[in-house]
């Protein structure tokens, strides 16, 4: 308890401690990304072969925690100080410290951008439990963005424990922005519902035109938390910046890639991205945009 009045009374130490809780965060939430695609494929072939009559073949516990992490190439066992987020990749050179196997950039800045994000969410929200259900919304929404860059996949063990958590925050309704209305257990259910279910009309709506499927049902379901954590008034800000954001980069890899139209590019990113805006500055920014078009004051 003096802890924690130490950090509500000295933001600059509160902030810097939730940096520096990212960061670990951070490095946990790379093995979540790395891990859960072959969790789900390995669950995916014991559930094939059982409806097929056979036994799944037997292979090595794989899980969160089990095994230990290790380098891809050499399998040597990496040690809790080449763990250090951040700086033990910067002292290693970015290399293997047994092999010299090159190790990708994308581990120490997955690392650094929870830790900023996770100090920019202390400076916004303040000390409180506010700040804390933002945080767990935040890690959520990256490991979810990296899983959905990688495979095109939004795992359920994902999804939903964003979109029951955002249900359940709602409960102490939240403020997400000075001035705004209070997040209410109405507006989140009414967010999810409507969220899960407008995705749902688009899809079969552009699979009844065009015989394709345009989005996975994952997106739906992102949407869906993301309604629950936001309130319904928010789904059409978010849903309109993903879309805009995404047709762009979308345009800009098919030209630059050379690619053909039937190119499937990941929507979860976008929304992930529109979503966590919406959370720390959404009201800001509708109410600076319908500002515009405010009748001056005589």
């Amino acid at each position: 308890m003096e802890l924690l009045a130490v950090l509500a009374a000295y933001p600059a130490l509160y902030i810097g401690s939730c940096v520096a809780l990212g960061l670990i965060v951070g490095s946990f939430l790379n093995v979540v990304i790395y891990r859960t695609p072959i969790m789900m494929e390995n669950e995916l072939r014991a559930e094939c072969a059982e409806l097929a009559g056979g036994e799944p073949a037997a292979v090595p516990r794989f899980n969160l925690v089990v095994p230990r992490s290790a380098c891809p190439k050499c399998k040597a066992p990496i040690t809790a100080l080449q763990n250090v987020p951040v700086v033990s990749w910067l002292a290693l050179g970015g290399k293997c410290a047994s092999c010299r196997t090159p190790i990708s950039a994308r581990y120490p800045l997955v690392e650094l951008v929870t830790g900023v994000l996770s100090g920019f969410i202390a400076w916004r929200f303040g000390f409180g439990g506010a700040a804390l259900a933002a945080l767990a919304f935040t890690w959520l929404l990256i490991a979810l963005t990296m899983i959905d860059f990688d495979t095109q996949f939004l795992p359920d063990q994902l999804t939903y424990p964003l979109l029951w958590l955002g249900l359940l925050v709602s409960l102490t309704s939240p403020v997400w922005a000075p001035g705004a209305e209070p997040l209410t257990p109405r507006d989140s259910i009414i967010g999810a519902t409507a969220g899960y279910l407008s995705l749902w009309c688009v899809y079969w709506l552009f699979k009844v035109v065009t015989g394709k499927e345009g989005m996975g049902y994952g997106d739906f379901k992102l949407f869906a938390a993301l309604g629950a954590w936001l309130g319904w008034q928010m789904l059409l800000p978010v849903i309109v910046f993903a879309s805009g954001v995404g047709a762009l980069f979308g345009i800009v890899v098919l030209i630059r890639q050379r690619k053909g139209k039937d190119t499937q590019i990941a929507f979860g990113p976008f929304l992930a991205v529109a979503g966590w805006l919406a959370l720390v500055a959404g009201h800001d920014i509708v109410d600076r945009y319908l500002g515009l078009f405010a009748a001056p004051r005589p």
